[in-house]
């Protein structure tokens, strides 16, 4: 193999890579991997560009590799997934001494979840399901959380959350619609961030959202505009930036970097690449005028690792780049400020979560300039994946309260006085065993504060749901 190197500039650091498995331990390496390097994924140039759009040939890269490297070696190249028919997405432990990655050890055998301690490089396998599951990421609890193939009636088919011990015990589903979650990371806040696309009943793009290890307070945290498609996991920055790769509408598999604001995502966007000519596949950022990227440029037919001033917007010095594979992504082996553990709300003994919404007619500003046209809702309709669970007629202020299963997916639509649909349905919910949930009104904007007042809605028992099955309502009533 022919690897090409170039002069690295002496503020970049590169690491390497490990593994770890739960019941199997294997020995990958006979050296150990130490803080200051990066570790890559690699994925041969002969396989197709991993897709964001479908997922799947983004998560599951035959032949990728896990390799690990020394700025300025050019002989420190080192494989580290040598006994892995396919190895990706490499995540770093908070203390920098262990490394979770997604693997298929075999060609036919699924894809599982492993970890490598960096010291030795030996590998224990922590999940070992028929399914695949991929993204892996540490919570800062001691537990970490990563995405299965789940195929049953609730969701169909879809790529659902969930957490589980670091010996692969305690297993905990906390996402329940028919979405696809992948590329997930850990907020310095504690939430969990991954990118979702809605699978059924139609095909939505990708977006960014965010919740809770739990998997309450689910929200979407940002949806770019125009057609324009995630195609990276997000990275957040020491800045306060949430850093990541969005294609234009009608380009599948590179696009621009671009920068949200933490505390603003939804009205913060500013792309960091437009006009460079350069396809890029994810970023690393390193400090806050420094970062790693995977790129192309438009002379060349494969990924490598570039550096990249965001403040200058300029494409930096080459650090790596091989003529067989295409360099995808990248981790720097280092202690890691630990995310704050946030404390949870669910109670699996109770078989129900609450949902408040202020004002069913509260809309966003372009919706609500419209809403003369579109009539006022009187009546919320609650549709299950393939069925209707009631029609709920809502308080004269707007305002509704329900009591609905938990961990079973939803979705809202208003409808006037005669049934007519006025607006939605929304995008997927779920409540969590004892959750309390509430929204200001339908679509309305993200940001926009509650008005200060004691809606109606709030002065009664809630509804039950379903309403319109008695015994299931019953049933719920004993349960509580």
């Amino acid at each position: 193999m022919k690897v090409k190197r170039t002069k690295i500039l002496p503020n970049i650091v590169l690491i390497s890579l490990a593994c770890i498995f739960n019941t199997v331990m294997i020995s990958c390496n006979s050296k150990s991997i130490k803080k200051g390097m990066f570790i890559v994924t690699e994925a041969p140039r002969n396989i197709q560009t991993p897709d964001y759009i479908s997922g799947d040939s983004w998560r599951y890269l035959a032949g990728a590799r896990i390799s690990a490297f020394i700025t300025g070696k050019p002989s420190s190249l080192k494989v580290l997934t040598e006994n892995f028919y396919s190895a990706s997405s490499p995540k770093m432990s908070y203390d920098g001494r262990h490394m979770l990655f997604a693997a298929q050890q075999m060609k036919d055998e699924s894809w599982q979840i492993w970890e490598m301690e960096l010291d030795n490089l030996k590998c224990r396998k922590i999940t070992s399901f028929k399914e695949n599951c991929t993204d892996p990421v540490y919570l800062p609890g001691g537990r970490l959380a990563f995405s299965k193939l789940t195929v049953n009636d609730t969701v169909k088919t879809a790529h659902c959350l969930y957490t589980c011990n670091s010996d692969g015990s305690g297993l905990r589903q906390i996402t329940f619609s028919p979405h696809t979650c992948f590329a997930t990371t850990v907020l310095k806040d504690g939430r969990l961030l991954t990118v979702n696309r809605q699978l059924v009943p139609d095909q939505g793009d990708p977006v960014l959202v965010v919740m809770r290890p739990d998997g309450t307070k689910a929200d979407m945290f940002y949806q770019g505009a125009g057609g324009s498609i995630l195609i990276s996991g997000a990275h957040e920055t020491s800045d306060g930036k949430i850093v990541f790769i969005e294609s234009e509408k009608g380009i599948r598999q590179t696009g621009n970097l671009v920068s949200i604001s933490y505390n603003r995502p939804l009205h913060s966007s500013i792309n960091l690449t437009s006009g460079t000519g350069v396809g890029f596949y994810n970023v690393l950022p390193l400090r806050p005028d420094n970062y790693l990227v995977s790129c192309r440029k438009p002379d060349t037919e494969h990924f490598a690792l570039f550096e990249f001033d965001p403040v200058k917007k300029s494409l930096g010095q080459e650090v790596l780049s091989d003529p067989d594979y295409n360099v995808l992504d990248a981790v720097l082996v280092k202690e890691y400020e630990r995310p704050k553990k946030l404390p949870s709300e669910v109670d699996m003994q109770v078989k129900t979560g609450l949902l408040f919404c202020q004002d069913i007619n509260l809309l966003n500003v372009q919706r609500q300039n419209n809403l003369s046209d579109i009539g006022k809702a009187g009546k919320i309709e609650i549709l299950g994946v393939d069925t209707t669970y009631g029609v709920v007629e809502v308080e004269e202020d707007g305002s509704f309260q329900l009591k609905i299963m938990a961990d079973t997916p939803f979705r809202i639509r208003t409808l006037d006085k005669d049934g007519n649909v006025v607006n939605g349905p929304c995008s997927w919910l779920w409540l969590r065993p004892n959750e309390r949930r509430g929204c200001i009104g339908c679509h309305e904007d993200p940001e926009l504060a509650p008005e200060n007042k004691v809606s109606l809605a709030i002065r009664k028992p809630p509804v039950i749901v379903p309403v319109h099955v008695s015994e299931i309502k019953e049933k719920i009533v004993d349960l509580e």
